[in-house]
């Protein structure tokens, strides 16, 4: 029962998420900037409380459930600490373009530890960063959801590379080992690095329909969904592409240099929080046994 609240509530928060980017393209009239400073002027407080509301939610059904739930909360909290402190230098000593380093716990968390602490790994280091750098605006609870579902979807990287990994050990004869491939780690590289591109992709949507500007880049109510996709892309061309280019580098490198170390302390985490509680019988006396398990 808990484990489907969680997935009911990551649902719901996702979906809550999608429906924030993309209502203003049903609305029949919105008022437009040239700098779309209006965006959501009226309604990002309302989603950024759905959306914290909704990751405490999920917090508090995940400490309930035994103590390896808050083993994994207390790891949570320092991730998500250590990626504040992060963008904190960050703003200090800003990096080329839309580069950060904090993107790199967000999926190396979410690939180990599952979806669910990816997506509340990356809400949340959005979230504790703004508050930390002052970068709070109607923005923030979008950047929450963007770096969430980059967590959310990093587990998918692990059918990827185990079938990759399949492939290339069968044909050379060798046999996997424990640690970090390099398929592993490039499968990883790849990933973090197409999210560098898709994060730019999915937050212009939070101010491009209020911005005004050449036609042919910019959406007008009542145009079609086509045609909104062909001015969309133009707009990310010539106005995002080369700054998310820089954010899709930095991510492959850091991944590339530090994932594997990275990957090495988080496995060691999550084989100490993973064990199975193994009720036996012996010498007539039930006895409860916990056996480490590692994956």
């Amino acid at each position: 029962m808990t484990r489907a609240l969680r997935l009911l509530t990551y649902g719901l928060t996702s979906l809550v998420g999608l429906g924030a980017f993309l209502y203003p393209f049903w609305l029949p009239e919105v008022t437009q900037q040239s700098n779309g400073a209006l965006a959501h002027a009226n309604d990002s407080a309302l989603m950024m409380t759905l959306l914290v509301g909704l990751c405490f939610i999920v917090l508090l059904l995940e400490v309930q459930q035994d103590a390896v739930g808050a083993k994994t909360i207390a790891l949570l909290g320092v991730l998500a600490a250590i990626n504040a402190t992060l963008r904190f230098i960050e703003t200090a000593i800003p990096g080329p373009g839309g580069f950060s380093p904090v993107f790199l716990l967000i999926v190396l968390g979410g690939y180990v530890f599952g979806g669910g602490f990816g997506f509340l790994l990356g809400a949340l280091t959005l979230l504790v960063s703004a508050l930390v750098t002052g970068g709070v605006g109607p923005w923030l609870p979008y950047q929450m959801v963007a770096a969430g579902w980059m967590g959310l979807t990093a587990p998918l990287c692990r059918p990827i590379a185990t079938s990759l990994e399949r492939i290339f050990f069968s044909r050379h004869g060798l046999s996997p080992t424990h640690h970090a491939s390099s398929i592993e780690l490039w499968t990883l590289a790849v990933f973090a690095a197409y999210w560098g591109l898709l994060y730019g992709a999915i937050m212009n949507l939070w101010f491009w329909p209020f911005a005004v500007g050449p036609a042919q880049m910019h959406w007008t109510p009542g145009a079609s969904a086509w045609e909104t996709v062909q001015r969309y892309l133009v707009f990310y061309v010539v106005t995002s592409l080369a700054w998310d280019l820089a954010r899709a580098t930095g991510n492959l490198l850091l991944v590339a240099v530090a994932g594997a170390a990275l990957l090495r302390v988080l496995r060691r985490f999550q084989r100490r929080f993973t064990f199975v509680y193994m009720p036996t019988v012996a010498g007539g006396e039930k006895r409860a046994e916990a056996a480490w398990t590692s994956r």
